[in-house]
């Protein structure tokens, strides 16, 4: 064969060789991107069509949050984002940045911004009142959501988990599993004074007394301490650290949120207690939480408070109102629900915020 037929020959093969290797690589890049997108999307709460009169495009929806420094308050705000961005609404969004005078800052600025309704997550039950009266007088209708505030000031309703059920669900639970055996509990709360942890803790501890009562005719309620947390996974650990040392015979922790039990989980595993002690939650679904009770026996049962299903029914309360609706309860609550092993898989979603 000839030089410049073989020359010929060759182009012919390893251009369309080296087309399709480009092919190849266009088309594994764009997998890896439509597979990262993905990924992400699985992470991201997604809204739900809401039914209105009037035309949604022209609402502007308000929301402060009291911080953003945790996956809780994070998936609040995407759950009211997605639904918002979902039916065309426009949100205005502000963060309080764990500051209650920032806070006030920031809801005085989306009042000034003119927002059609506000829904606002107190940081402090008393210090937000005045700028909820400043919200009615500029004629904007104000949802309290997750936190609670206090009843003097001006609100349509509260959004919440339903704290008190949630926590009689989990003590019951725990009354029942521990079947008759003596209990030497430790409660981990929030911070002192919280209304939400201390509906909680009423809840649990009512639970347990009341399934005591049911099962065994009598109530033993023994309580060897209660140590804060501030909601926080270092708080946890250091407070069971120290419970460890001074109650070593604590055979129960209850808690008042899955983050405040977290962090005590490291400690309950170094002092080789995992076998001795038996935690239940009184909320929240935390997806760590739902990852232990899944795949261990120390971790027995949480309770859902549901920031995606909260998010979502604060735009669409906020939106019948703005339609005419008038009839709301002070507090909304969101369904109970007990998550243990047998349901766990049913709500653990890995790629969750939280």
């Amino acid at each position: 064969m000839k030089k410049s037929n073989l020359k010929f020959s060759l182009k012919r093969i390893v251009k369309p060789l080296m087309i399709a290797a480009f092919a190849f690589s266009v088309v594994s890049c764009a997998e890896k991107i439509n597979s990262a997108e993905r990924d992400e999307n699985k992470t991201k709460a997604t809204g739900e069509l809401i039914e209105s009169k009037i035309p949604l495009e022209r609402i502007k929806i308000g929301y402060c949050s009291p911080t953003l420094n945790a996956p809780y308050y994070q998936a609040l705000m995407q759950s009211i984002k997605a639904t918002t961005e979902k039916n065309g609404m426009t949100l205005y969004a502000a963060d309080g940045q764990d500051d209650i005078n920032k806070q006030i800052s920031a809801v005085e600025d989306l009042i000034t911004k003119g927002v059609d309704a506000l829904l606002l997550n107190p940081k402090d039950p008393d210090a937000l009142v005045g700028v909820t009266k400043m919200a009615k007088a500029a004629g904007i209708p104000v949802f309290i959501i997750d936190g609670s505030i206090s009843p003097s000031a001006d609100y349509v309703t509260t959004i919440q988990s339903n704290n008190l059920a949630n926590g009689e669900l989990a003590g019951e639970w725990l009354v029942k599993n521990f079947k008759g055996k003596q209990m030497n509990i430790a409660l981990l709360s929030g911070n002192a004074g919280n209304p939400v942890g201390r509906t909680r803790k009423q809840g649990l501890l009512q639970g347990i007394t009341e399934e005591q009562l049911r099962s065994q005719g009598k109530i033993d309620l023994n309580v060897k301490t209660q140590a804060y947390t501030e909601w926080s996974y270092a708080g946890g650990l250091k407070a069971m650290e120290d419970i460890l040392v001074a109650f070593p015979d604590v055979n129960v922790v209850i808690t008042e949120s899955d983050v405040c039990v977290l962090g005590a989980i490291k400690a309950i595993k170094q002092a080789g207690k995992t076998d001795d002690i038996l935690i239940v939650a009184g909320a929240d679904g935390q997806k760590e939480a739902i990852k232990y009770i899944m795949e261990t026996d120390f971790y027995g049962c949480t309770a859902m408070n549901s920031p995606v299903q909260i998010g979502k029914n604060a735009v669409k309360y906020a939106v019948q109102y703005l339609n005419g609706k008038r009839d709301f309860s002070k507090t909304s609550f969101t369904k109970p629900l007990l998550i243990t092993k047998e349901n766990a898989a049913k709500y653990y979603n890995p790629n969750a915020i939280f």
